[in-house]
């Protein structure tokens, strides 16, 4: 226990947020200090609580989308508050309608738990003027969203501009990746020695591609995701600068994903003339353009871009060339100077693409204003989901659930004993009980300590009852320590957030020690509650949604199989982006479950293990099946059994979606993915053997080296998919077989 309470006290959650602290303190302090100025210091109070609840939100993303957070915060407030005043007068009353508040904001996120603070502040207070309350906290939260949002005019694109300059970075980093895995020599000494300094290992240890590539993946996504939140919605149809930019990315690392597998291919067809060095300074030279793009994004045009040319890829295209004509005359074997030219071609794609970004950088990302486009609202995929919810006991719905019966037990409870701050148990249990064991115990232990120590903060500070204007600034202080620490730890929130809350609440009338020990008391009920629940209550419903995520993972990786063997048939000309991230997502839920499963009070360490397993083959299979595709961009050629290959892997991943469906259709002795495709791989062998020798042959009848035929283009093509083929098969393999061993009964 005491190691989990360091490891959650030692945990870093993400980065301080200063500004924002600043923000908040000022929208909290100045209505405090021109209150007890004026002497209506109860009216400035509430006005600061009203920026403290709407501050709570910590709305992220670009201004419009803060702007439409803020509005539905800045809104629920006012009415949370002028409707929990309406409940004031009433002890039960509260406790009828606040815990389905609580519930709500928990399964609607844009409401959070903005709605059921905002009404359980209000009726904790002493009756009052209702329309007053609201109007009061009303202005505090649109005090906080002025001040949030005053920088708009001069800071409107900057975080687009931070998003797309990550990305760059991202994809720059993958082909770093790519690079010094060329010629990589054997790092199992140095992986041998423990080093600490993380600058040490960043320059001997060679980058983990899979994370890279997954990390740059990440990235653009993100990035249009922040794109989207810009669109004006003026029925604009041709694409602006920002998302060409972002598309253009997206290419580059396809491009660098089919780089990387020919790469690897290559591997096993050396060439006897060097290469290596030539290439791998191509690939470090665009890695190094990208990123003086990306710093010309992120300040707006101020650094440099560097010239469009790149000697170092001219170098490794003379070196490519002298393998070329090297095995035209004979002294090179076909199959590597295939592959090698195939390398060539996907730099030259890069490259092109590389300089085609420079000139959208260079041209400005500006794009037109407009009023933000609102987001549409159907009821009837939501109440479609709400039943699906409700009938198949989803881990959300089982959450709100949860939720909802804890805080109408410590409601009820602090009601019908009549305690005096009972609403600091509610507030305990519902910001801290989480979906798992694991995130809640975590969470709990935080706020225990820190509400302690905060409470403790907070009596010494109000018992010594210094005057206004001193109160003002340790709120001030609280304000921007605690907002500005707050995605750092939670713990400091607690530390921080408890002394200011309590000054807030109790602004006009100082508290003393007993006050301090008697929230301190009811903190630790609160923890107690929110643990009992985790604990007792219905299991949080991950490990039995593990079947769908698992099927729906396979099903779409089966439909990008599909569509790559259309792309080698002709009927498509390259795999659907849509297609591809619906792929992603896929494995993303399936990750996200085991992370889930990894939080629970005695975690399965072999089922996670399985996840972890088919989650990394998932992301490999994209990878090869982009490298197909692009490789068989061009005219079609002879590709042999290819086809047959892909559609057999895609009837294999959606047989195995159907037996996690019928587990009790399982044929243990059934053979393997692997084993089922040794026939047609062979196959795949002699057809890359058979085009060598057609291809010795046609030169010999007398048709030019340099002359491009079908039966050439089907040599490189073939030769530089074969490679892919095979670690296609075994990675697929791999998913379906950690699916199934995943979904088997486990005691």
């Amino acid at each position: 226990m005491l190691q989990r309470a360091a490891e959650a006290y030692a945990r870093i959650g993400g980065e301080a947020a200063p500004m924002y602290g600043v923000v908040a303190a000022l929208a909290m302090a100045v209505p405090l200090f021109a209150g007890a100025a004026t002497g209506h210091g109860a009216q400035g109070s509430m006005i600061a609580l009203g920026a403290y609840l709407v501050a709570l939100r910590a709305p992220e993303g670009p201004y419009g989308a803060r702007a439409r957070d803020l509005a539905v915060g800045v809104l629920v407030v006012a009415v949370g508050s002028a409707f929990g005043g309406l409940l004031s007068e009433t002890m039960w009353l509260p406790v009828i309608v606040v815990p389905p508040l609580i519930a709500l904001g928990v399964a609607v996120p844009r409401i959070g738990s903005t709605a059921g603070l905002a009404v359980l502040l209000s009726a904790v207070r002493p009756p009052s003027d209702v329309i007053l309350i609201g109007v009061l906290e009303l202005i505090g939260g649109l005090l906080f969203a002025g001040l949030l949002l005053a920088p708009w005019p001069a800071r409107r694109l900057r975080p687009l501009r931070a998003a797309l300059s990550e990305s760059a970075d991202a994809v720059a980093e993958a082909l770093d990746a790519v690079a010094q895995d060329v010629a990589a020599l054997d790092s199992s000494p140095l992986d041998e020695v423990d080093l600490t300094n993380p600058d040490l290992l960043a320059v001997t240890r060679i980058p983990d591609w899979e994370a890279k590539r997954r990390a740059a993946s990440e990235s653009l996504t993100t990035a249009r995701a922040t794109y989207a939140l810009y669109r004006s919605g003026r029925g604009r149809t041709e694409p602006t600068r920002p998302e060409r930019l972002i598309e253009a990315l997206g290419r580059v690392l396809h491009e660098t994903v089919t780089l990387q597998a020919v790469l690897e291919a290559a591997k096993n067809y050396p060439p006897d003339r060097e290469w290596q060095e030539e290439t791998q300074t191509a690939i470090s030279a665009l890695a190094a353009r990208l990123r003086l793009l990306s710093g010309a994004v992120a300040s707006a045009g101020a650094a440099p871009l560097g010239r469009e040319e790149s000697a170092a890829v001219r170098r490794m295209g003379r070196a490519a060339e002298h393998i070329r004509r090297a095995g035209l005359a004979g002294d090179e074997d076909l199959v590597a100077v295939a592959l090698i030219g195939q390398v060539r071609r996907s730099i030259d794609r890069i490259t092109g693409e590389v300089a085609s970004t420079r000139r959208l950088v260079a041209g400005g990302l500006r794009f037109g204003l407009g009023p933000p486009r609102m987001p549409e609202f159907d009821p009837g995929p939501v109440w479609e989901q709400l039943r699906r919810a409700v009938r198949t006991r989803s881990p959300m719905f089982r959450q709100v659930s949860r939720v909802f019966l804890t805080a109408l037990v410590t409601m009820a409870l602090a009601a019908a004993l009549d305690l005096g701050y009972g609403h600091w148990m509610t507030i305990t249990a519902m910001l801290s009980l989480r979906a798992t064991y694991g995130e809640t115990v975590e969470r709990l232990v935080q706020r225990v300590g820190g509400t302690a120590a905060g409470s403790v903060v907070a009596a010494v500070i109000l018992t010594l009852a210094p005057g206004p204007p001193v109160i003002v600034l340790i709120v001030f202080c609280f304000a921007l320590a605690g907002f500005a620490m707050r995605a750092v730890n939670f713990a400091y929130w607690a530390l921080f957030g408890t002394p200011l809350a309590m000054m807030l609440l109790d602004f006009s009338t100082p508290a003393d020690w007993v006050t301090a020990g008697q929230r301190i008391v009811l903190t630790i009920g609160g923890t107690v509650m929110a643990y009992l629940a985790v604990r007792l209550l219905w299991p949080a419903g991950y490990l039995e949604r593990l079947p769908v995520h698992l099927g729906r993972l396979l099903d779409r990786h089966a439909g990008l199989v599909r569509a790559a063997a259309d792309v080698l048939a002709g009927e498509r000309v390259r795999l659907p982006h849509d297609t591809i991230v619906a792929a992603e997502r896929s494995a993303e839920a399936v990750a996200g479950t085991r992370t889930r499963l990894g939080h629970e009070r005695v975690p399965d360490t072999e089922l996670i293990a399985e996840l972890e397993t088919a989650v990394d083959a998932a992301h490999r299979t994209r990878d090869h099946l982009i490298t197909v595709a692009k490789l068989s961009r061009e005219e079609a050629v002879d590709t042999g059994p290819i086809p047959e290959i892909l559609d057999r892997l895609a009837d294999q991943l959606e047989e195995t979606a159907e037996l996690l469906e019928e587990p009790e259709a399982r044929d243990p002795k059934a053979a393997t993915p692997a084993e089922e495709l040794s026939e047609e791989l062979a196959d795949l062998d002699t057809h890359l053997s058979k085009l060598t020798r057609r291809r010795r042959a046609e030169i010999t009848s007398g048709v030019g080296r340099d002359e491009f035929t079908p039966l050439r283009h089907a040599l490189l093509q073939v030769s530089g998919t074969r490679h892919t083929i095979r670690m296609l098969r075994e990675d697929a393999g791999t998913v379906i077989e950690s699916s199934l061993n995943a979904t088997e009964p486990r005691r």
